[in-house]
């Protein structure tokens, strides 16, 4: 039934939100999953439906969530086919973690651990210590990486215990703090054709008895934000990467398992006036608010001190209707951020979360212009964002 013209919006329950299966079912539970299976102290198998290798090797596809595969056959025949071996044959995907973007997505993935313990909680997040946004892909203002994010990763221990372990991806990666402080480990071999990491990364699987081996493929993503998933261009790469991944598949030294996943997926928003609504041109929503962190769909409002409630009560009564709209800890109690935060995250997460429901992002035409025109999106818990695959292929 239509709502009356005179009715106040309802905005969405927050209790709606799917959130991350935390401790079972995400990013976060993978790498601790694989090492248990291989003797490393400390890890439990936390997939349930994952069976130990003496190799494991992880791929992960930057951008190419459950949905990308599920709706081309035609151009990632080989991923399609593996559809029902994924999350250990039952055809189910992961999750990826809030927000389903890349930073925290790979520190989920390295660390082993939740947002709110490994604590980059977003594309951009507030600095308590400092009063600055902090952009955790760039890391930008420089940050002391050990600060920040101080737990080891799981390759550090996984090294450690005597497991061979390798990360094989772009050489500009092998300095960037993010790749210290989540991805760290072993031995990082740079190459830059696709194919050359591809036959390296058996190569160093093939290396130990026991073996960890992750590798990384950035252009899905990369395509899809200027262009769209629903481009010929990100299709191109689809291709490509779908070669990529069998070229890997049939390398695979004996007792190996891959597992080809992804960071998060992606949704095209039209550039229109509804589906793009801009803060630095809204007066309602910018007012109260010192800084917007995040990303178009999901981000960290921080409030002027004094200013929380009223902030929160705006932002849910403009964008109640689109987004779910939390205060700090609705959020943090909701389990976006994981089960347990650690007390250098809290003030990291904004006063008010806003997640985005429907097609549509928050922009920031002024502060945020190379973000503003992307054309591909992701960051919120919706499944076109949030699901994941764990394909499996075993020797």
């Amino acid at each position: 039934m239509a709502q009356p013209a005179w009715q106040d919006p309802v905005p969405l329950a927050l209790d709606t939100a799917p959130v991350p299966e935390y401790g079972s079912g995400s990013l976060a539970d993978l790498l601790p999953t694989l090492v248990a299976g291989q003797g490393v102290p400390g890890f439990a198998a936390a997939i349930p439906e994952l069976t130990p290798a003496d190799r494991n090797c992880v791929f992960l596809i930057d951008g190419l969530g459950w949905e990308q595969i599920t709706a081309h056959p035609d151009e990632a025949p080989f991923l399609h086919s593996l559809l029902p071996t994924s999350r250990g044959g039952t055809g189910r995907p992961l999750t990826a973690g809030f927000p389903s973007t890349t930073a925290t997505s790979l520190a989920s993935v390295g660390t082993g651990l939740p947002p709110g313990e490994h604590g980059l909680p977003g594309y951009t997040a507030r600095n308590p210590e400092t009063g600055e946004l902090m952009n955790q892909l760039r890391w930008k203002p420089w940050t002391a990486p050990k600060v920040w994010q101080p737990y080891p990763t799981v390759f550090q221990l996984a090294d450690a215990a005597g497991v061979h372990t390798a990360q094989v991806s772009a050489p500009d990666f092998e300095q960037t703090p993010l790749t210290k402080v989540a991805l760290s480990g072993g031995s990082f071999l740079g190459r830059l054709s696709g194919e050359d990491r591809m036959d390296v990364t058996a190569q160093r699987l093939a290396a130990g008895d026991r073996s960890l081996v992750y590798t990384y493929y950035s252009e899905v993503d990369g395509k899809g934000h200027r262009f769209g998933v629903d481009s010929d261009a990100w299709r191109g790469q689809l291709m490509y990467v779908d070669g990529l991944a069998q070229r890997l598949a049939e390398q695979l030294p004996p007792r190996s398992a891959l597992y080809i996943t992804a960071d998060h997926g992606m949704i095209d928003i039209p550039f229109d006036e509804q589906s793009r609504i801009d803060f630095d041109e809204d007066w309602e929503l910018r007012a109260g608010v010192a800084l917007l962190g995040g990303e178009g769909r999901a981000r960290h409002v921080y409030a002027v001190p004094g200013a929380q409630a009223d902030v929160l009560a705006v932002w849910r009564e403009v964008l109640g209707e689109q987004f779910w709209v939390a205060s700090r800890d609705e959020a943090i109690a909701a389990g976006w951020f994981g089960p347990t935060i650690d007390e250098r995250v809290y003030g990291r997460i904004g006063d008010v979360v806003a997640a985005a429901h429907d097609d549509v992002i928050i922009t920031a035409s002024v502060n945020e212009p190379h973000e503003s025109a992307m054309t591909g999106v992701h960051g919120s818990l919706t499944p076109v964002e949030q699901l994941v695959p764990l394909l499996e292929v075993r020797s």
